[in-house]
């Protein structure tokens, strides 16, 4: 992108620069992003301007295909995703959270063994981002960044619903280290509204207090 003087923005951080000067070029209007991965320069241009407006960063761009918009939202939690998971490993180990449970009533079972079966809560936690990053990039499934089939759209629900559970389990087990992750990113705010606005879960699953009106439910859960 070139600016009226003539020079070129260049929208990346060069070697050595500080982490507070992090993504320090001005914002770019969707209709001049020219790349396949506009949709998801987009989001992630809208979340370092305001990372606490949720309905700024999940209102898409007037004529932006649902389905991709959804995918690239879905891609974007999951990256975001591995810094919450990175700050468990110090608290969640093994020997302390020998199942995915949330609260005393819900235990989870990881999708990622050929029959579902109870892990560790990091390692749950861990194959279930593994999963997500298979999929969200099988090219079976996700060809391409800019039109995608309506049959490998209704695939992203399963991902929500497990990608979920990191969430609850962090609320629930871990609530210091969600609270400072989530005061600092405001993801799983986001993310509720996200699959709430969507309809990508069922609302009897949504169990960390995020928006008013959930309720605490119980029981426990397949992949």
């Amino acid at each position: 992108m070139k600016m009226a003087d003539g020079s070129t923005i260049l929208r990346r951080n060069r070697p050595g620069t500080k982490a507070k000067n992090f993504n320090g070029w001005p914002d770019e209007p969707f209709e001049e992003m020219d790349s396949t991965l506009a949709v998801q320069q987009y989001i992630q241009q809208q979340i370092r301007k305001e990372p606490s407006n949720i309905e700024l960063i999940l209102t898409p761009p007037e004529s932006q295909d649902e389905g991709v918009w959804k995918y690239e939202h879905l891609r974007q939690f999951c990256m975001e995703l591995n810094g919450l998971a990175v700050r468990l490993q110090g608290e969640c180990l093994p020997e302390n959270c020998t199942q995915m449970t949330a609260t005393e009533q819900w235990i989870f079972l990881c999708a990622a063994h050929k029959t579902p079966k109870e892990c560790p809560a990091i390692d749950y936690t861990r194959h279930t981002l593994d999963g997500a990053a298979c999929l969200l990039n099988s090219n079976k499934y996700f060809p391409s960044r800019v039109s995608i089939k309506d049959s490998s759209v209704t695939k992203l629900g399963s991902v929500c619903r497990r990608v979920y559970r990191i969430f609850s389990h962090a609320y629930f087990h871990h609530r210091n280290i969600f609270d400072e992750f989530e005061n600092e990113t405001f993801l799983c705010r986001r993310f509720t509204h996200f699959i709430t606005k969507y309809n990508l879960m069922s609302k009897d699953n949504l169990i960390v207090p995020i928006v008013e009106g959930d309720a605490v439910g119980s029981g426990e859960s397949e992949a």
